[in-house]
C-alpha cells in the first residue's frame, strides 16, 4: 500500500542554517509515527512543510499522492481541510469563546453548514475531549491542560484525516500530559486519524506511538517501531535515549 505522506529528498535552510539536506520519511495511513530529535533539529519545521505554512528549497512532499509543494492556493485549502495542527502554544484567539474559537474553522473551511449544524459539531468536539459545556467560556478562563484540549477541539472540527501535534504535552503537569496521551490514542479509535506527534517527552512518545522517526544531521537517521528504536544501535538514537536517562 502507497503511504499516505511522503517526504522526499527534502532540502530546505533558512539562510545560512541548513534545516534538512536529502530528508525522506514515509508516513503510513491510520499510524501515529513521532519525530523526535534534538532541539532545534527541524521537527516542527516538517510539520509546517505538509501544510504549506513553510516549502522545502527543494524535493516533493506527497499527500495521497498529491505533491503539496506544487498545489495552488485551492490545492492547499483542500489539504488543510484533511490535515489539521494542533499548535504547541494551541493558538486560541482570546478574544472568542472557545465556542467560537473551534466554530473559525468550520466557517472557513466548511461554508455549507448552518449556524445550528456548526453548534452541534462545537458540542460534539468538546465532548470528544472531555470538556462538554465550555462554549461560553474565554481561553484566558482555561488552564494550561484545557486550552490544549480546547486547540485539539478546534483541530479535529474539520474531521480531518491527519493530525499535526507540535510538542502537544510541553508546560503540563504529569496528569494532563497523560490525558493529552489518552487524546492522541482516542483520536486515531474514534477517528480514524493519522497523527504525526513531535514531542521531547519520550514517556509520550513510548506511550502513543506506532512508530517513532529519529531526526538528526539533518534527516531522518533511523525509523521503527517503540521497541525497534529503545534497541537500536544506531548512535545517534543512542545518544538521544542515553541523555534522557
Amino acid at each position: 500500500m502507497t503511504p499516505l505522506i511522503q517526504y522526499q529528498d527534502i532540502y530546505k535552510a533558512f539562510g545560512k542554517k541548513k534545516i534538512f539536506e536529502g530528508l525522506d520519511l514515509q508516513i503510513e495511513k491510520g499510524e501515529t509515527l513521532t519525530i523526535i530529535g534534538g532541539s532545534g533539529t527541524g521537527k516542527s519545521v516538517l510539520l509546517k512543510l505538509l501544510i504549506g505554512l513553510l516549502y522545502p528549497d527543494s524535493g516533493a512532499i506527497l499527500f495521497d499522492g498529491a505533491d503539496v509543494t506544487q498545489l495552488p492556493e485551492e490545492g492547499l485549502r483542500a489539504v488543510r481541510k484533511r490535515v489539521s495542527m494542533v499548535f504547541q502554544g494551541s493558538a486560541l484567539f482570546d478574544s472568542l469563546t472557545v465556542g467560537e474559537n473551534i466554530a473559525y474553522p468550520l466557517r472557513e473551511n466548511m461554508r455549507e453548514l448552518s449556524e445550528d449544524e456548526i453548534r452541534a459539531r462545537v458540542a460534539n468536539k468538546l465532548e470528544l475531549v472531555n470538556l462538554a459545556g465550555i462554549e461560553q467560556m474565554k481561553p484566558s478562563d482555561l488552564s494550561g491542560g484545557m486550552r490544549k484540549r480546547v486547540g485539539l477541539a478546534r483541530a479535529i472540527a474539520t474531521d480531518p484525516e491527519v493530525i499535526l501535534w507540535d510538542e502537544p504535552t510541553t508546560g503540563l503537569d504529569p496528569i494532563s500530559t497523560r490525558v493529552i496521551d489518552e487524546l492522541i490514542v482516542s483520536m486515531k479509535k474514534t477517528l480514524g486519524a493519522t497523527s504525526v506527534v513531535v514531542t521531547h517527552d519520550m514517556d509520550s512518545a513510548f506511550r502513543v506511538s506506532d512508530r517513532m522517526a529519529m531526526l538528526a544531521r539533518r534527516k531522518i537517521v533511523e525509523c521503527g517501531t517503540v521497541s525497534q528504536m529503545q534497541n537500536s544501535k544506531n548512535p545517534d538514537v543512542r545518544a538521544f535515549f542515553d541523555a534522557r536517562k
